[in-house]
């Protein structure tokens, strides 16, 4: 068999964050907080919504979805840097790196198109609050779930597929602290051009879709917001979109800097892709729930342990 048409690699090793040795410790413990901040805020996010009634609406629906691809996008990535830094073992297998990035993909795939189905939720319930009930309704909604879930296993496998049909020869060294498709592409030795057009082609699709329905949904938000006569909805309307449009510039932005806008990869890269895998999914429980009042209120029905725990 010709040594293009297969993987000669048995395992990568990945360099991890660019940190001074006599710092990992420190970077460790910030980061496992990061991490178990992600998870249990999360978590909770799911918690209160799935038993208490009041939260069973649309809006409350698709952000349990969002806090779970949130958890599985952090857990796909940080765990293992955690254990890297931990037992300075950066070895990791052919096999468990395919794995990592197909998940990868998936799940940041799956945080993605929530935030343009929440987009468009909010964007009904402000313009056309008179038939919310009757466009958002529950079969909809389960829809517009199910879609994302498909449409991103199928994303993940496609660029999976494409990515394992090539050849990784020599060089086994990622510089990264997970297996990220863009450090792979240039690290085969085989002809990556498919590769590379089907991510600027159907990457960019499912990348940009969604935010033109994001930006779409709030500029309609913000046109009838302003002929709004009250000046205390104008505030809070603007502050609510203000936050999701924090985070939606920060997880796009990194995210089509890196993959769209980069030339050479280097620590500039790695602390964006720290930006989305971690950061983010960090600050969504805070930004989309926990300063929400319906959810303050379904902690009231909490154990009193439990909320004593959670507000400390």
């Amino acid at each position: 068999m010709r040594p293009e048409n297969q993987s000669s690699m048995s395992e990568f090793l990945l360099l991890g964050l660019p940190i001074l040795p006599e710092h990992q410790g420190v970077f460790f413990t910030l980061f496992l907080g990061m991490y178990l901040t992600t998870v249990l805020g999360n978590l909770l996010i799911i918690l209160l919504i799935r038993p208490d009634p009041r939260l069973h609406t649309p809006m409350y629906f698709f952000l349990s979805h969002l806090a779970f691809s949130d958890i599985s996008l952090s857990s796909v990535t940080v765990p293992k840097m955690l254990m890297n830094m931990q037992t300075h073992h950066f070895f990791i297998s052919y096999p468990g790196c395919i794995s990592q990035l197909c998940l990868y993909i998936f799940f940041g795939c799956v945080d993605n198109l929530p935030l343009a189905v929440m987009a468009y939720d909010r964007y009904v319930a402000i313009c056309h609050p008179l038939h919310y009930n009757t466009i958002m309704r529950e079969e909809l909604c389960v829809l517009l779930v199910s879609a994302s879930w498909i449409t991103s296993c199928a994303h993940a496998l496609l660029h999976t597929v494409l990515l394992v049909r090539l050849s990784f020869c020599a060089n086994n060294v990622i510089t990264h602290f997970f297996c990220d498709l863009s450090v792979l592409l240039k690290l085969s030795c085989s002809d990556i051009s498919l590769n590379e057009l089907v991510i600027f082609i159907e990457g960019g699709m499912i990348l940009f879709l969604p935010l033109v329905i994001i930006l779409g949904s709030y500029i309609r938000i913000g046109t009838i917001i302003l002929k709004a006569p009250s000046t205390r909805r104008l505030l809070k309307a603007f502050s609510t979109c203000g936050s999701h449009l924090f985070v939606v510039s920060l997880f796009y932005g990194t995210l089509i800097g890196v993959y769209f806008f980069t030339s050479s990869w280097d620590s500039k890269d790695i602390i964006a892709s720290v930006m989305y895998t971690v950061v983010t999914p960090m600050l969504n429980p805070f930004i989309y729930s926990l300063r929400n009042r319906d959810v303050k209120q379904a902690l009231e029905y909490l154990p009193t342990g439990l909320k004593k725990l959670i507000y400390q």
